[in-house]
């Protein structure tokens, strides 16, 4: 069974860095494509970056040129670095996971970790 389980949430003033993890347990993590997502207070969870399992990768328009996910195949982690970061980057931060395996489709959800980005 697949878990992903996030962290490296916090409370960071703006212009400011946080990192998140995602620890991916159980088998074939080379085989899912994986993302990070967010949920702000009032809005609709929104993806943020996904990176398909051959290591392509596209962000939303809000992040880019402040985001960079990288992963880790050997730990099984994915990373989200978050920079220059604002108070509209409040939100709960989501790691999932999506993938084709033995031909069902998969998705797994972490639990989410908090980001607050004081002005």
């Amino acid at each position: 069974q697949v878990q992903v389980v996030e962290s490296g949430g916090g409370l960071v003033q703006s212009g400011g860095s946080l990192r998140l993890s995602c620890a991916f347990s159980g088998k074939n993590f080379e085989l899912y494509d994986m993302a990070w997502h967010r949920e702000a207070p009032g809005k609709q969870r929104e993806a943020v970056v996904t990176m398909i399992a051959s290591g392509k990768y596209g962000y939303a328009d809000p992040v880019k040129g402040r985001f960079v996910v990288s992963r880790d195949l050997a730990k099984k982690m994915f990373y989200l670095q978050m920079n220059r970061l604002k108070p509209e980057d409040t939100a709960v931060y989501y790691c999932k996971s999506d993938g084709i395996i033995n031909g069902r489709h998969e998705e797994y959800w972490g639990q989410g970790t908090q980001v607050t980005v004081s002005s």
